[in-house]
């Protein structure tokens, strides 16, 4: 019973290691943000795309109005009756063309500036490819129908619904208001009837964005959770995500151990260089140099304890390093002087001793 216990206690623990109940760390963020992977919805930007256009008309449709005028009036008056030669033709279509793109332009320029506005208020500055990178997945047909029967498709389907269910509640309230209206069209001018059709248009138009926009905001805010949802991670991720940046513990171990194998190679390589090794006699050895020209004050070239402290004498030995003991001296170097860190003032007198000592040994005085 008692293992039986702890087989499913140890299931347990892997469910709930495996289940995806933690946010995203920025590191999944940032990688899912190179990706395109990113909240954002199309319905914001149609949208603002839709009540930009018709607040252009609203100001430029005067204009737009004056500029189709002037087309119309050009085609069948100026250009019906002209010669088609090589040279009429081509100033007939130079004409055409530039009072067409004074039309057109300022609607392409407005959309292409709400459209760059619209999707940077969701994502920011981005720019990715991955996206349009073929991938045969995506024509995995299970996969596809499980694309079909998700949450996300349900609520694309309800979207849609409510958005041309008000479209049509709105332009119905607002067109049966001008009924009348439209009843006494036979007692009106042309230029009144295209100038009336116009504001009708204009202001359903107006209506259902403000409407859309609603919609679009409300579809945002439920593209973020669905994402958040999305990039929910398991504890098992987190941590196996933690060992990829930090590094395995087993390779970092390894890397150290090698770095500190280069580090004593180093050290031993400069204890022929020194002039004298201090030792406790048999725990400690520290290797002392002095050069004038280099330095003001001994430095530790090398230090060890007990195993590397005989590694450090043989070596001394090998390359006839004078070796002296002094016991306080020895312990107090190595507390507190690092390899390659000069010897502090306070133990400057006594190591100076030893150096003075061994100079007159080497007939250097």
């Amino acid at each position: 019973m008692r293992v039986k216990s702890q087989f499913f206690l140890q299931l347990d623990l892997q469910f709930f290691a495996e289940e995806k109940t933690e946010k995203a760390t920025p590191q999944k963020r940032k990688e899912a943000r190179k990706k395109g992977q990113v909240a954002k919805s199309a319905e914001v930007s149609a949208s603002l795309l839709l009540l930009s256009f018709f607040l252009f008309l609203l100001y430029y449709g005067k204009y737009l109005g004056s500029s189709l005028l002037e087309l119309f009036r050009a085609i069948f008056s100026n250009y019906l009756f002209v010669d088609l030669t090589a040279s009429s033709t081509e100033k007939l279509f130079i004409d055409l063309s530039y009072i067409a793109l004074k039309i057109v332009l300022p609607i392409l320029v407005v959309s292409f500036v709400v459209g760059l506005c619209s999707n940077y208020l969701q994502v920011g500055f981005l720019f990715t490819t991955e996206n349009l990178k073929f991938n045969l997945n995506k024509l995995n047909p299970v996969d596809g129908a499980k694309r079909i029967l998700s949450m996300r498709s349900i609520v694309d389907l309800l979207k849609n619904i409510l958005k041309m269910t008000l479209i049509a509640a709105i332009s119905y309230v607002l067109l049966k208001k001008e009924i009348g209206t439209f009843l006494h069209f036979s007692q009106m001018r042309i230029e009144q009837i295209v100038e009336y059709l116009f504001s009708v248009i204009v202001k359903l138009g107006l209506s259902t964005s403000v409407m859309y926009v609603v919609i679009g905001v409300a579809d945002f805010i439920y593209q973020k959770y669905d994402n958040e949802k999305k990039m929910r991670m398991s504890l098992q991720e987190i941590k196996d995500e933690h060992k990829k940046s930090e590094g395995d513990p087993l390779i970092k171990g390894k890397i150290k151990e090698m770095q500190r194998a280069m580090s004593l190679n180093r050290m031993m390589a400069d204890v022929p260089k020194a002039d004298v090794i201090i030792t406790n006699p048999t725990h400690y050895a520290i290797a002392i140099a002095y050069d004038a020209n280099d330095s003001k004050a001994p430095v530790v070239l090398a230090k060890g304890v007990d195993y590397m402290a005989q590694k450090i004498k043989e070596t001394a030995k090998e390359n006839g390093v004078i070796i002296t003991e002094n016991k306080p001296l020895a312990r107090a170097l190595y507390a507190n002087v690092e390899i390659g860190q000069e010897i502090p003032e306070e133990l400057f007198k006594a190591v100076a001793e030893i150096l003075a000592y061994v100079y007159r040994l080497k007939g250097k005085f």
